[in-house]
């Protein structure tokens, strides 16, 4: 679906934050982004930038309530697009001068440098049981049964998840994406260039009906793009370093 989207030059792209207290370097990007100490012409964002954030659940947000602000104050002057995730979604309301895509709406048109871009998050085309559960876990009533329970236990339910999500090793390599991929996504979309976070493998593949990039993940030494267009289109990787931090 087309969105009259233009991806700019000097963007700025990130997937996979997966942003929370245990991992606090989001944070201090997004600071530097706002005092302009990083410059962008545009903020694409490609999900799972926060490690939990849902739309109908109030303690998500205050967890998260200075990343929430910092991406809403860059978004009044520069640009936002935000591809929703599978542990960020039901957000518009969250961020209200974003351009905010659930995954009913990915892969997201877009042109670059006059070529057509699609872009996805990375958890489309997939199985049909994992179709059932984002579906019900988006579910508005099935979110609030949530909070309820959640709320009445004293968060039980989000500290659980907090502990399951900071055990997890979300910078291991997955054996065989070129031909998962290929399987995946071959003669189902016709682009220019695929380009997905969700899977963390900081890859480029030559497929058959376009080129497919898998960002890497910024929790996994956090990592950004930058678009650059010289000669063809590049994504220009940076790491987000202590040394920027401090200055």
């Amino acid at each position: 679906m087309s969105h009259n989207l233009e991806i700019k030059e000097g963007a700025i792209v990130v997937a996979d934050a997966h942003y929370s207290h245990k991992r606090p370097h989001f944070l201090e990007f997004l600071r530097n982004i706002h005092s302009k100490k990083i410059l962008c012409s545009q903020l694409i964002l490609m999900g799972d930038i926060f490690d939990a954030l849902f739309g109908e659940i109030p303690q998500t947000h205050k967890i998260n309530q200075e990343a929430i602000t910092l991406i809403n104050e860059i978004s009044s002057d520069t640009e936002v697009i935000y591809l929703e995730g599978n542990h960020d979604f039901n957000l518009a309301t969250i961020f209200p001068k974003a351009k905010v895509f659930p995954i009913s709406s990915q892969p997201v048109e877009c042109r670059m440098d006059g070529k057509k871009v699609l872009l996805s998050h990375g958890d489309i085309e997939s199985n049909f049981g994992y179709k059932i559960y984002a579906s019900l876990i988006r579910n508005s009533f099935v979110l609030k049964l949530l909070r309820a329970v959640d709320s009445l236990s004293n968060h039980y339910i989000l500290k659980k998840l907090d502990l399951y999500l900071g055990e997890k090793n979300d910078c291991k390599e997955f054996v065989g994406l070129e031909e998962f991929m290929a399987k995946r996504l071959e003669g189902k979309y016709s682009c220019d260039y695929f380009i997905e976070g969700h899977f963390h493998q900081n890859k480029i593949l030559k497929l058959k009906d376009f080129i497919y990039i898998n960002l890497g993940a910024f929790a996994c030494n956090q990592r950004y793009f930058i678009v650059e267009f010289k000669d063809n289109i590049h994504f220009l990787q940076e790491k987000f370093s202590q040394k920027e931090i401090n200055t």
